[in-house]
């Protein structure tokens, strides 16, 4: 399971994900993602993924995705940010 929190501001919108990324959760992120970036001037966009404890293949391939398009992600934990470190190399 994945909890998807959104916040919003004029300067940024921010993705705060807990939990596992994986399956149909990485499309749910997809999803979300691409609604914030419809906007024809959308905001900065920054994930947090402090309290993500898993990232199966897709969501690395969707991550990976967000990170080239300028995607700012934030992680927590050693894994996480070896993960992020892999993915944006």
């Amino acid at each position: 399971m994945l909890r998807i929190t959104i916040n919003d501001d004029e300067e940024v919108k921010r993705f705060i994900l807990e939990g596992r990324m994986t399956g149909e959760w990485v499309k749910e992120v997809e999803a979300c993602w691409h609604r914030a970036t419809a906007d024809p001037s959308p905001p900065r966009i920054l994930v947090e993924l402090r309290d993500v404890r898993f990232v199966d293949e897709e969501g690395r391939k969707l991550l990976r995705l967000m990170a080239q398009s300028g995607v700012e992600m934030v992680a927590g934990d050693l894994l996480m940010r070896a993960t992020l470190e892999e993915i944006t190399t």
